[in-house]
């Protein structure tokens, strides 16, 4: 195949636990032909990645190859957009946290079981 004839797609990157391999997804819509509904398809394409470069989120442009392996044939050409990710450590996240000792409160409102059982007694002989 030409290397002109070659089809190039813009995707985002869900998975990149293979070695060497980005999953990337293709996300677009489609007009049922007899209900005219909006429907929402997708294809996902393995891509080569040699230097493991992709991260999950990613905006990559990849582009048709010679098959690599059985299912790969594409090949990474550029990542057009990294996903923003904040740069909390989940032990910042737990510091804020504010935790009140909640067995303490419960073990002074209740009444004993005791108590309950005179009290039912009392009443009983009022009445």
């Amino acid at each position: 195949m030409a290397k002109t004839m070659r089809k190039v797609r813009v995707g985002s990157v869900v998975s990149t636990r293979m070695d060497k391999t980005a999953v990337v997804e293709l996300v677009w819509k489609q007009r049922h032909r007899v209900y005219r509904k909006q429907m929402r398809r997708v294809t996902r394409f393995y891509v080569h990645d040699p230097e493991g470069q992709c991260r999950i989120g990613d905006t990559v442009r990849i582009q048709e190859t010679r098959p690599i392996s059985r299912t790969k044939h594409w090949r990474l050409l550029d990542i057009l957009a990294r996903r923003a990710v904040a740069e909390v450590r989940a032990i910042d996240l737990e510091g804020d946290a504010v935790i009140e000792p909640a067995a303490a409160d419960e073990n002074d409102d209740a009444t004993p079981v005791d108590d309950i059982a005179e009290t039912d007694t009392d009443d009983d002989e009022d009445a």
